[in-house]
């Protein structure tokens, strides 16, 4: 399948995956069991965790099975979704792969950093006779743990696809076609292009959103008169520092240029505050506005 991101053009007319397992209940492992159970009923899925309680508390609330036994979770399994830390992964990859896995399985992540993922949890895979093809569904919130999991959390999303193992062309079209039952727009990439790609509309966006909520709030009593615009800016920057410390540093080399292009943009707006140059100040407002209302066109 050709590189580049062309939602929505992934064929679909193939069969559906049956049995699921689903290894991490936080936001996004919670969010595609919901979405499963919601959308798959057909499907039987189970979501692994470690932490006892956790999984305790899940199984008792009966929206989704879950298990704290990864053989129980991945031996039947015909798709297996990493949707852990990533310093987790590879740990949790030779984990499953000890427990065996049904020669046809496709194992896939929900990263957002896709060269790491394919270099280590994808190799592995691979050299084990396995499918692994990376997934990013290009959903979230600044909210963390099941608690926060939304079985529409995927509805109307893009969802990337990157598969640098070269698996064939009907593993793709089978795993878009999960994605797609869950209400997202699938596209294929390289992992490199994917990584490029996020750098800039998710990433850097997310350190600026960090660093507006520090500026802004520097005097803590400051927030009692703000409006909405501030929580609008900063909401991503509300995100889970441990998990974004962990992206930032696995993409940091994708990272580099637009963020130094970002910091270079604020200190050319600072100059033109400097030299009251309402016209340049003009320029760059009307330049960000246009392209902000970009994203609100049909797609």
């Amino acid at each position: 399948m050709s590189g580049g991101l062309v939602l929505g053009l992934v064929d679909t007319s193939v069969s559906e995956i049956r049995r699921i397992a689903v290894l991490g209940p936080g936001l996004l492992g919670g969010s595609v069991a919901l979405a499963v159970t919601k959308r798959l009923p057909e499907c039987s899925v189970v979501l692994w965790g470690r932490n006892e309680e956790r999984v305790d508390q899940i199984r008792r609330g009966g929206s989704v099975e879950a298990t704290c036994d990864l053989a129980q979770a991945v031996s039947s399994a015909e798709l297996v979704v990493l949707a852990v830390p990533v310093g987790a992964m590879g740990p949790l990859g030779k984990q499953v792969l000890k427990n065996g896995l049904l020669p046809a399985v496709c194992v896939t992540d929900v990263g957002s950093v896709k060269s790491s993922a394919h270099e280590s949890i994808g190799r592995l895979v691979s050299d084990h006779g396995h499918s692994f093809i990376g997934s990013h569904p290009m959903a979230g919130s600044e909210r963390s743990g099941f608690a926060a999991a939304d079985p529409d959390l995927f509805a109307g999303a893009p969802c990337i696809l990157t598969n640098d193992h070269n698996r064939p062309e009907q593993e793709v079209q089978r795993l878009a076609t999960f994605w797609k039952d869950l209400g997202a727009r699938t596209a294929v990439m390289k992992a490199c292009e994917h990584d490029r790609l996020v750098a800039r509309i998710s990433h850097v966006p997310h350190i600026l959103s960090a660093v507006c909520a520090l500026i802004a709030l520097q005097r803590p009593q400051d927030g009692d008169y703000a409006g909405q615009g501030l929580r609008d800016t900063s909401r991503v920057g509300g995100g889970d520092p441990r998990m974004w410390t962990e992206i930032l540093l696995e993409n940091r080399e994708q990272i580099a240029d637009p963020l130094r292009e970002s910091a270079s943009a604020l200190h050319h707006l600072a100059d033109l505050l400097d030299a009251e140059e309402e016209g340049g100040i003009m320029s760059l407002l009307e330049k960000g506005q246009r392209h902000r209302r970009l994203l609100d066109l049909e797609k």
